[in-house]
């Protein structure tokens, strides 16, 4: 009796790199009654690459179950997790994946239980009519639960994922009894693990064998009945990209933040750093420059500090204003800084001559400034 599981679950596989797109083959014919069509996927060889498990016509478990696909979906941790697929009474939500024959994304149209017999819709699934006689033809089925996917990704979520969200009644199916993939299903996948030709980096893409009438027990049945593919239209070979959270693939919240450090703060603070920057030298070369002439301005100011002589600090001020007021009507010597000390040694015979009066007292100096 096979085990019953209650949910569907993660196996716990978690990939940083995007699994490939699906490729196009052709479905073998239905080999034998009540076996139910299971699409090829991606699988992850837990080391370093996926390879692609071939489609293939499985015996029921039981009769009235049909089989949801599993698929690969954007995690929250910014990596992509596998769900494996499982067996139950009705199809649950399997991504949004368009696998085709039957599997368009949404629900299931290659065929119903009636009674304990399977009826194939020959509008979705191929079957060989010469050992199945139960069959009909539903387009209007095949049309509902198609998804459009132009560009044959093989998950669901992220940046370039299928956006497709699990209805409630999906979210239902989840909640129900289910049984485990069988061992056959299960056969099946390592022998496709150990055909290398499987792997995406040997095929980009497009395996050689993409799908067999029967699960595979050994590589050489695989080969031998295999349909080969081919990469889907459009769609150029397969390069591992890693998640957009790693570059990005670390995804949601590193590229959140990465955003908002690149676009926002770091062009506009450096707009803002410019003009910054272009007054801070500005005033830095008027300095230098402004240096040489500064003391040409001086003798201009000189009379300011002459208001001060009053500061007995400063006795040789005075000396030196009334050379600053006979040098003002003299422009010659304001350009040349270094002329003023030879105009002091000039300068100093007249007051040499007027120190004798300020001698005799302190308030002669005083009554001289007026009197000059």
């Amino acid at each position: 009796m096979p085990t019953i599981s209650f949910a569907q679950f993660s196996v716990g596989i978690s990939v940083n790199i995007e699994p490939p797109p699906l490729p196009v083959y052709v479905q073998p014919p239905c080999p034998q009654p009540n076996y139910m069509w299971t699409p090829g996927y991606w699988a992850w060889d837990g080391v370093g690459d996926y390879y692609w498990v071939p489609g293939t016509w499985v015996a029921a478990p039981q009769p009235g179950y049909l089989w949801t696909p599993g698929y690969w979906g954007w995690g929250n941790g910014g990596a992509y997790v596998f769900n494996e697929g499982y067996w139950g009474t009705q199809v649950g939500f399997y991504g949004g994946v368009n696998y085709g024959y039957g599997y368009g994304g949404g629900g299931f149209a290659g065929g119903e239980w009636r009674g304990g017999v399977f009826a194939y819709n020959t509008a979705a699934v191929h079957v060989n009519t010469t050992v199945i006689r139960t069959t009909y033809v539903n387009t209007t089925v095949v049309n509902n639960t198609t998804i459009i996917n132009n560009n044959h990704t093989s998950y669901n979520g992220g940046t370039n994922g299928v956006a497709a969200k699990a209805t409630p009644q999906q979210l239902a199916v989840a909640s129900q009894p289910h049984l485990k993939p069988t061992p056959a299903q299960q056969q099946h996948v390592q022998v496709a693990k150990q055909d290398k030709s499987n792997f995406a980096s040997v095929n980009h893409g497009a395996p050689a064998h993409a799908a067999v009438p029967h699960p595979a027990t050994n590589v050489a049945e695989l080969q031998h009945s295999a349909v080969p593919a081919k990469a889907a239209p459009g769609v150029k070979p397969y390069a591992p990209h890693p998640a957009p959270a790693a570059q990005p693939a670390t995804r949601p919240a590193g590229t959140a933040q990465a955003g908002n450090k690149t676009p926002t703060p770091g062009t506009q603070p450096a707009a803002h750093q410019q003009p910054a920057a272009k007054p801070a030298p500005a005033p830095a070369k008027p300095e230098t420059a402004a240096k040489p002439a500064q003391p040409a301005a001086h003798p201009e100011a000189a009379p300011k500090p002459a208001a001060k002589p009053a500061s007995p600090p400063q006795p040789a001020a005075h000396p030196e204003a009334p050379p600053k007021a006979t040098t003002a009507p003299k422009p010659a010597a304001k350009p040349a800084p270094a002329a003023q000390p030879a105009a002091h040694p000039q300068a100093a015979p007249k007051p040499a001559a007027k120190p004798a009066p300020p001698a005799h007292p302190k308030q002669p100096p005083p009554e001289h400034h007026p009197e000059n």
